[in-house]
């Protein structure tokens, strides 16, 4: 007859250990397939403990297959033979650099790729305020499940907020929530269909053509010349969709005249099916003069989808961001992609609703237009008080927080940018964001992302900048 110590049963209830070890010794082959068990009584008699631990552990091989019954004739081994020989593959370990365990906080002395939100910016005290006020006040609306588009509270503050700061006339129904542009972007695909061409801005943030080939949908690239993408091509492109940042475009800085964009109106109301996608990423922070008004508030056939998210100016470890659909997709979305839920919790919509309601957000905002403003002056004051200034140019310094910095030398660009990670600065290339090859004259133009920048640094950074040039 089996039998087990069960002295050794640890942290284990006895039915627990009782029943993992007859587990490993049919795993084993110690006990063969068929192979009848003692009954109950024998069993816990032998064992010296109660006939209900037996059962209990019995009950559980049951459950988990290892055993069976046949009434009234006992307990039996189940047929494990063909998986008892079978060896486990080794799987092989990974590193950190295979697999980032964190986002990783950059160890350059100045980074000017990343878009890392210092923590001194984050209305903390205000927002934790704000979170306690809607526990006491919300209980009953947080339990609530949020409908597909977002809650209606929220969906108000921001149709409100875009009236007052910048002249759009949404209706709450239109804005539809969700965690980060990408997630919308998945949307918009199911909703426009993945048998349209889209187009993205060449040179442009890569992040969309990424995301409309892993939803395997054409994606043609179209070139830009002073004011944006070129209509001509969009027609050569067949394109049905156009994804565009019109207000401050990602990388070059360029602002889209009204000239361009009523040629952009124009061809997308030439054909059903077509829709601008306008990504206004940071347009609450340009640093000079008064936003630029959004291509949604002068479209008059329903032709613009608009996008916008709290990432830039809360932080960007917040996901919140919105789309504003057009009048005749409104039904399209809400009866074929209702059956989503909205991907950003009730407390954090219900927190921003309130933070946007009693012009917290607007107070938020301004603030970080002094700071980024405050920035962006002092680093180009320390550039032109140095030895670089004789060979650099600066560009698109007027909204957001990046500009272009072309270095006017021979060094060829990859030569400037080793040397500067040797360094400690981490420089991006404008022709990073070139789809293909770029074009000659856009080597050694670097884009320049100052929102981590430490202004302290900037004599510094400038001093050996200039020693990559030469």
């Amino acid at each position: 007859m089996i039998t087990y110590n069960l002295m050794n049963s640890g942290s284990d209830s006895l039915y627990a250990y009782l029943c993992k070890s007859i587990k490993q010794d049919i795993l084993h082959g110690t006990l063969k397939p068929g192979e009848r068990l003692p009954s109950k009584r024998t069993f816990a008699s032998n064992l010296g403990v109660s006939v209900v631990t037996v059962e209990n552990a019995y009950a559980q091989l049951i459950a988990e297959g290892y055993i069976y019954s046949i009434p009234k004739r006992g307990f039996y081994v189940a047929d494990f033979s063909n998986l008892t020989a079978q060896p486990q593959k080794e799987i092989p370990a990974f590193s950190e650099e295979k697999i980032p365990l964190t986002g990783g906080d950059s160890s350059y002395f100045a980074d000017f790729s990343s878009n890392q939100t210092s923590s001194d910016l984050f209305p903390f005290t205000i927002w934790s305020k704000v979170i306690r006020e809607i526990l006491n006040d919300s209980r009953v609306q947080l339990m609530t499940n949020s409908p597909c588009g977002g809650i209606f509270a929220l969906r108000e503050s921001i149709a409100r907020y875009l009236k007052d700061f910048r002249g759009m006339s949404v209706r709450p129904e239109q804005i539809i929530i969700g965690a980060g542009t990408e997630y919308l972007y998945g949307l918009l695909i199911q909703l426009l269909g993945s048998d349209r061409v889209y187009a993205v801005e060449n040179p442009g943030y890569r992040k969309p053509e990424r995301i409309y080939n892993s939803y395997h949908v054409s994606c043609a690239r179209i070139s830009m010349d002073e004011a944006g993408v070129q209509v001509p091509e969009l027609e050569r492109a067949g394109a049905d969709i156009v994804h565009i940042t019109p207000s401050h475009q990602y990388p070059t800085g360029i602002v889209m005249p009204i000239s361009r964009r009523y040629e952009l109106l124009a061809w997308a109301s030439r054909k059903d099916g077509r829709y601008i996608i306008e990504d206004d990423y940071d347009s609450e922070l340009r640093l000079s003069g008064q936003p630029i008004p959004t291509l949604h508030s002068i479209d008059m056939s329903g032709k613009v989808i608009y996008m916008n998210t709290f990432t830039k100016t809360l932080c960007s470890t917040v996901r919140i961001s919105y789309m504003i659909l057009p009048q005749p997709l409104l039904k399209p979305f809400y009866e074929n992609l209702s059956f989503y839920s909205c991907t950003v919790s009730n407390f954090e919509q219900y927190t921003l609703a309130r933070f946007i309601e009693e012009g917290k957000f607007e107070s938020h905002v301004n603030r970080l237009r002094s700071h980024y403003r405050k920035k962006r002056d002092m680093f180009l004051e320390a550039l032109h008080s140095s030895r670089l200034q004789d060979m650099a140019e600066i560009s698109g310094s007027e909204a957001g927080f990046h500009f272009l910095l072309t270095l006017r030398t021979d060094v060829p660009q990859e030569t400037v940018i080793a040397r500067a990670r040797s360094k400690s600065i981490k420089l991006v290339p404008l022709s990073a964001y070139y789809y293909g090859d770029a074009p000659e004259h856009v080597q050694n133009i670097y884009v320049m992302n100052f929102s981590s920048l430490e202004v302290s640094r900037a004599e510094e950074i400038c001093k050996r900048l200039y020693a990559c040039c030469g």
